[in-house]
């Protein structure tokens, strides 16, 4: 069984050495414990830290944790953050202290990584037709009476394999399922029709292994999205709901499951949802962005529904990702030592926002430099007339796309304004 919240798993975590794995590190930290280096509160820019080194902003990290917690309180939305984003359980943990109802994952080793440090709601946001992963989930369901675990099904051979595996596997609780809802042609997974999705509700009827919870999606799919699009595929997902509730569908449930919510329509969600009319039970109404526990200056930053409305608050970027010059070949030109291993990649380039001068002196912004390109090991730093820039110096970048950040690190400082380190992330992919 899984530990009940966590703490003594989470205080493993604290007790593992410092060693080769973890990159960005000082050198002379290995043999300590994440705790006692942590403990230390060394700064990130003098404290022996090495390049490149990725950080994390505390302040900002709490800012944000603290933002949407009151916004899905506002809206009367409960809140499962997709942990995919970072596989930190040390975050999980914190986005549940602030007020999420649980976690949302992506793949079965994410749910073990969960369980492993005491996660107790679950809700996987795709299809699961592993056989063996069903039976670790079955497992961990007949363990643990408080284990709450919730995956989709958008298929009848899908529903038919998922009872097959759980059968064979003894399940004595039965698993809950949501129907998913595509969010169009052409979109990723999901039933295509509201008369596809019934067929799959009759085959999770059929099957003993498992339980129809609710309905569910992903509005961030929709094809050419605009505000009038996801309205409108998030009025289907509701209406669809409300349809099954009237058939009987969700007969003998305590509540109805219904979610959506990535991390650039939350907005839309919320205007949607707080639509939905008295259902025969009360509604779960299950918000599942995760990208806003770090933010980005990229792809998020343009995207977050806090531009579309202001009044609701400000996201902030949590991460930068210090390098090194190395190499300043021509006035033009300059080479950090941070490249694809290093930097999320796949949807912007890094963007250069500060300058530590080598040798000291204070942080300054990273006026007409420009990065163009990353090589495995490489920054590409364009640089305008003028521009500062020497080599040793320190660059700051902000990201893009937290998604693909967190993969590349996986014990990450936690720095306060002043460069004081405060905590290290571990993370798990």
């Amino acid at each position: 069984m899984a530990l009940d919240t966590g703490t003594e798993a989470l205080a493993r975590l604290a007790e593992e050495h410092i060693d080769h794995r973890f990159k960005g590190l000082p050198p002379d930290a290995a043999g300590l414990t994440v705790a006692e280096l942590a403990a230390e509160r060394r700064n990130l820019f003098t404290g022996g830290f090495t390049t490149p080194v990725l950080a994390l902003s505390a302040e900002r990290l709490e800012h944000n944790l603290r933002l949407m917690e009151t916004y899905s309180a506002r809206h009367g939305l409960a809140f499962a953050p997709h942990g995919k984003t970072s596989m930190a359980p040390q975050l999980f943990h914190r986005q549940i202290e602030h007020g999420a109802w649980g976690i949302t994952l992506a793949v079965p080793h994410q749910v073990w990584v969960a369980r492993a440090y005491g996660i107790q709601r679950i809700f996987l946001a795709n299809e699961l037709v592993d056989a063996a992963a069903l039976r670790r989930v079955a497992a961990e369901l007949d363990a643990d009476p408080d284990f709450r675990f919730v995956c989709y099904v958008d298929s009848v051979r899908g529903a038919e394999l998922m009872d097959a595996a759980l059968s064979e596997a003894g399940a004595s609780r039965p698993v809950d399922v949501v129907v998913e809802l595509a969010a169009g042609e052409g979109a990723r997974t999901g039933v295509r029709t509201e008369a596809e999705c019934a067929a799959v509700a009759d085959a999770v009827a059929a099957a003993p292994t498992l339980r129809l919870a609710g309905v569910a999606g992903y509005e961030g799919e929709v094809p050419d999205a605009d505000p009038e699009k996801v309205h409108a595929w998030l009025r289907r997902l509701a209406a669809l709901a409300v349809d099954f509730d009237k058939a009987g569908r969700f007969a003998g449930l305590d509540e109805i499951v219904l979610s959506a919510g990535g991390s650039a329509w939350f907005d839309a969600v919320a205007d949607v949802f707080a639509e939905v009319p008295d259902l025969s039970v009360p509604v779960l109404k299950l918000l599942r962005s995760g990208a806003y526990v770090s933010h980005d200056d990229g792809h998020y930053r343009e995207l977050t529904p806090f531009n579309r409305v202001p009044a609701e608050g400000t996201l902030e970027p949590a991460f930068r990702l210090w390098s090194q010059v190395v190499s300043r070949p021509s006035p033009e030109q300059a080479f950090t030592n941070a490249g694809k291993r290093d930097a999320a990649y796949d949807l912007h380039l890094p963007f250069a926002q500060a300058v530590l001068p080598a040798g000291g002196g204070a942080e300054r912004p990273a006026d007409g430099v420009t990065v163009t390109g990353l090589s495995d090991q490489h920054a590409w730093l364009r640089t305008a007339p003028g521009a500062e820039l020497e080599v040793g110096d320190w660059v700051g970048m902000g990201l893009s796309h937290p998604c693909t950040s967190f993969d590349k690190w996986q014990l990450i400082p936690v720095a306060e304004a002043d460069g004081t380190v405060v905590d290290l992330i571990r993370t798990f992919f």
